[in-house]
């Protein structure tokens, strides 16, 4: 069965979003997937439009091995579901998925501008796309959302964990030398060790991936076209 069918995003009240989140957090697998089996890797974001009433989202297949985009795909829907916190995926998923499907190309692994397990609920935006889309997918945060870390080491690669409750839920994550860290975190089909190898073999010479820093130029050209 599809779980996109299963696992509505369509929902009609917060706690039939609290239920359908529940149902996705009990299939969440934390695995390891191993890099060299990584080819394309898609990356996802969002955007909203006018009054919040309409997001936006870009997905760019990125080749790990040329390290070049080799497709771009978008899709607009109307907001349906209103701004909770903890419960974004039911407001930009469906525009997401949306994009998924218009994709030629299947990404090996999603990286999304979000968390996955360092969430209020362990089942952030990287989990639920990646439990819908059955593929293995990563969260790479600009800011903190939930836990408590130290300051990672200044080279790029150093990393501090990122803690709640004393349980390990991702990391902040130097991507470039002496600048801000990037809080990364597995969402499905992933574990805190790959999501860091993905992350950081994304980073050329920006702290935010290449591929999701296309993404997110992406969605910012529907905006101004908008």
């Amino acid at each position: 069965m599809d779980p996109r069918n299963a696992l509505p995003l369509s929902v009609s009240s917060l706690e039939e979003a609290r239920q359908v989140q529940e149902r996705i957090r009990a299939l969440v697998r934390h695995v390891p997937f191993r890099m060299d089996g990584v080819r394309l890797v898609g990356a996802a974001d969002v955007t909203f439009l006018g009054a919040k009433e309409v997001v936006a989202a870009g997905i760019v297949v990125f080749d790990l091995a040329s390290r070049s985009v080799v497709e771009e795909r978008t899709a607009v829907c109307r907001v349906r579901f209103p701004y909770v916190p903890g419960y974004l995926a039911f407001r930009e998923g469906p525009a997401v998925l949306a994009a998924w499907d218009a994709l030629s190309r299947r990404p090996d692994v999603m990286l999304f501008d979000g968390h996955g397990a360092a969430h209020p609920r362990g089942v952030g935006i990287a989990s639920h796309m990646g439990v819908l889309l059955s593929v293995p997918s990563v969260g790479c945060a600009k800011k903190r959302l939930v836990g408590v870390h130290e300051e990672p080491g200044p080279r790029k690669g150093d990393t501090a964990p990122l803690t709640r409750d004393g349980e390990t839920v991702g990391a902040a994550v130097r991507t470039r030398a002496r600048v801000k860290p990037v809080f990364v975190s597995p969402g499905h089909l992933a574990d805190l060790p790959s999501s860091i190898s993905l992350v950081l073999a994304l980073c050329s010479r920006y702290r935010i991936p290449d591929p999701a820093r296309r993404a997110h130029q992406l969605t910012q050209e529907i905006r101004k076209a908008g």
